[in-house]
């Protein structure tokens, strides 16, 4: 496993180890899926691992490593490629014997990948078969584990809505450092130059980004990326609450660290799980 070690200072009476993955885009299907479903999942295998079964075999390692090694394994989504009887069963098989938390992804929704505009009316076609396989809510969670208070919010879509900004008021009023666990990563002005400018990708793929900064996108990806009210009201708050100490995100299929603007949060988005990247995070 390629391991990155990251090291957060909070205070805490005893340390703590998670381990920290994202993007391991299983892509099974048998023969209860139609037969679109079925050249999908070989399509997407091939994607993501040719001719290998690796995606499955290091999911395994890491889940291994975190019971052995860590207090709690922590997810940021895209666990599934897409939704199928299969996968939802793997991954429940997989995650059976762990202690986990997680942070849903857009591809635990997506029934096709990539076939139709991804909103909430579109979640909720698989929302429920969705939630049935993991253990946390989806929509909003938090679980506190020695003296740190998770929360994980569904932003798989690009944004955040008005009820996820008051249920997180309301865990800040615990008191406890609080790290937020998120698909999508938010935007800082070095994430943005290393998509845009070191990788030359077509659009960010960041939460609450600038608009001034997305004139460049195509279309589709500026209507899909464009932060509302709501999200800029959330992002807003989130960087200015003195108990959000970092933010755990996934989906870009790269390890990035560094701090949200305001230079005070610190964000760390999770390699590709695919490719057996992950990371360790020690709470001191």
């Amino acid at each position: 496993m390629k391991l990155t070690t990251l090291r957060l200072e909070l205070g805490l009476p005893k340390p703590l180890r998670f381990l920290h993955i994202a993007d391991n885009h299983l892509t099974f299907a048998d023969d209860r899926d139609d037969q679109r479903k079925l050249t999908l999942a070989k399509a997407r295998r091939r994607s993501f691992e040719g001719d290998t079964n690796n995606c499955e075999k290091y999911l395994d390692e890491m889940i291994a490593y975190a019971k052995d090694h860590c207090d709690l394994l922590l997810h940021t989504g895209d666990m599934l490629d897409f939704v199928s009887y299969r996968n939802f069963e793997v991954a429940r098989e997989k995650l059976k014997d762990v202690d986990y938390f997680m942070a849903v992804g857009n591809h635990e929704f997506s029934l096709y990948v990539g076939e139709a505009w991804e909103d909430e009316a579109y979640k909720r076609q698989s929302y429920d078969r969705v939630q049935a396989t993991f253990r946390n809510d989806m929509t909003f969670a938090s679980r506190e584990i020695g003296g740190v208070n998770l929360v994980a919010i569904d932003n798989s879509y690009y944004l955040f809505n008005g009820r996820q900004l008051e249920l997180l008021k309301a865990e800040a009023s615990k008191g406890l450092p609080m790290i937020l666990m998120m698909h999508t990563p938010l935007y800082s002005e070095a994430l943005y130059e290393e998509m845009m400018v070191v990788r030359k990708k077509p659009c960010a793929y960041v939460c609450g980004c600038p608009v001034e900064w997305m004139a460049g996108y195509e279309d589709y990806r500026y209507r899909q990326q464009l932060p509302d009210a709501n999200t800029n009201a959330f992002i807003e708050y989130a960087l200015g609450e003195p108990l959000v100490k970092a933010v755990l995100a996934g989906h870009l299929h790269f390890s990035h660290t560094g701090y949200l603007p305001g230079g005070r949060v610190f964000q760390s988005v999770a390699g590709a799980g695919y490719l057996n990247e992950a990371s360790l995070l020690e709470l001191v």
